[in-house]
């Protein structure tokens, strides 16, 4: 098989503005930038790199500051190369070694991570789980495999949509691990190699990542200042013929905005019209925190709206449980399918989902209370230590969208790690390197070490001011 190349051109597009004037070696801010681009997935795995002379010609540095930075990525792990075939990425994994996640810290203590937007679980997950153990026993008798889901948990998802005023059935629920592994059975069912499915631009960027691995082309709609571009989504059905549509309408990711009904009614009734199925991602839909918002009574055709849930934001991610929400037809259809991939969720996680979900409102206004005081404290702390940047409140989810003043913020998540905190650039948030004048920034961690995390990238930014303050002359009046 010939393997994936990329082109100078390319690669200099993504790495963006990579390089500052006081933030160390060249070299080392160019491996920096490189590593950053494959750990967030931006530059794909065993993909060949520019040949060394081809990439300094493009990004006007010398060749041995390439030569250079590929042996530091070489001795890290990120590059391995073969006579005659080039420069391969890689993740830092072999024998001994445990597999590198870009969530979690690899092998530098005390590093502080700022890319996760989640909670730890609480004593309301320890009960569930308890009580689940309690609910095991009348399951073991069974064979275990339920493709689309234990029936007690379909019916706690089904009330907990009734409740919250839409109707529904248990067999119009099927149990998932996780909201991604729903969005990913939804691409696999409706969607083929060359298909397009639109998106909010920006988006969370694993929803992104499974509609390239399933051959989809993503089409992006930007977000305005405010709300959402409605006209820009009905354009989009009508113009690219999309099979899907992928939105978050509550408490967005990365932005935390919320849509209101006649934006929902359009964007559903325009899917209709042009047959795209549009899929309304609900994974924070729980995270209210300055006011309740209904989700639910606005008009939408049959059939026309898919929802996807689960209980990892809303209450700890380690359940690995979410849902799908569709007509009834559609449900069979995925489980029918589903089969050929996994026979189901883990019976265990599913009663404990279910324990959870049956009486759900103090779990969730005590997450909420944690919530809004580390929204405030993450605010205050960015206020007073990064005053240049611009921050807004957002009235749910877990992170704030921050805009920098410059486009610099992949270089301050490749420096930022040498300052012990690790952060997601905004370009991993969208297409073709966007976004670099924003940073995502989670309001999940406690006092005391976001306050420290906020002081590490504080320090780190300041290597970067220099750079960042002519960045920001120079696109005086740009629009993002």
């Amino acid at each position: 098989m010939t393997p994936r190349r990329i082109r100078a051109a390319s690669l200099t597009r993504l790495l963006g503005a990579w390089r500052g004037e006081q933030a160390g070696p060249t070299y080392r801010q160019l491996a920096d930038g490189l590593r950053l681009l494959i750990l967030d997935g931006r530059l794909p795995l065993d993909v060949v790199l520019p040949g060394e002379r081809e990439l300094a010609h493009a990004l006007e540095v010398s060749r041995t500051t390439v030569t250079a930075a590929f042996g530091r990525l070489r001795e890290q792990g990120f590059l391995h190369s073969r006579q005659g075939a080039g420069a391969r990425t890689r993740l830092p994994a072999g024998p001994g070694q445990r597999g590198f996640s870009p969530l979690l810290p690899a092998d530098q203590p005390g590093l502080i991570d700022l890319i996760a937007a989640a909670m730890p679980a609480g004593e309301f997950v320890h009960q569930a789980y308890a009580a689940a153990l309690s609910a095991l026993p009348a399951h073991l008798p069974h064979h275990g495999y339920e493709p689309v889901g234990l029936t007690v948990l379909r019916e706690a998802i089904a009330a907990r949509y009734t409740r919250r005023g839409l109707p529904t059935t248990p067999d119009q629920v099927m149990v998932t691990h996780g909201a991604q592994h729903a969005w990913a059975l939804m691409l696999r069912l409706c969607a083929g190699p060359g298909d397009r499915v639109v998106i909010d631009h920006p988006t969370y960027p694993n929803a992104i990542d499974a509609i390239l691995r399933a051959s989809c082309r993503p089409v992006p709609v930007s977000l305005p200042a405010e709300g959402w571009d409605v006209e820009g989504y009905c354009a989009a059905f009508q113009q690219s013929g999309p099979k899907l549509a992928h939105i978050i309408a509550d408490y967005h990711n990365p932005t935390g905005r919320w849509m209101d009904f006649a934006a929902r009614e359009a964007i559903a009734a325009a899917g209709a019209r042009t047959r795209t199925l549009v899929v309304f991602d609900e994974t924070m839909l729980d995270l209210w925190l300055d006011e309740p918002r209904a989700s639910y009574g606005f008009e939408e055709p049959p059939g026309a709206v898919v929802r996807l849930g689960s209980a990892g934001k809303s209450f700890w991610g380690g359940l690995r449980i979410g849902w799908i929400r569709a007509e009834a037809d559609l449900i069979s259809a995925l489980g029918t399918m589903r089969a050929s991939i996994d026979l189901g969720t883990p019976v265990l996680e599913q009663l404990a989902a279910a324990a959870l979900l049956s009486d759900d409102e103090a779990a969730l206004e005590a997450r909420r209370a944690v919530l809004r005081e580390r929204r405030a404290r993450l605010l205050a702390l960015a206020a007073e230590r990064l005053p240049d940047w611009r921050l807004e409140a957002p009235p749910g989810g877990l992170s704030v969208w921050a805009e920098l003043p410059a486009p610099v913020s992949s270089a301050l998540a490749a420096t930022s790690e040498r300052f012990g905190v690790r952060v997601a650039a905004g370009p991993r948030f969208g297409l073709d390197g966007a976004f670099d004048r924003f940073l995502r920034l989670p309001f999940t961690l406690p006092p005391e070490q976001m306050g420290e995390a906020m002081d590490r990238l504080a320090m780190a930014y300041a290597r970067l001011r220099p750079t960042a303050a002519a960045g920001a002359r120079a696109s005086a009046g740009a629009v993002v």
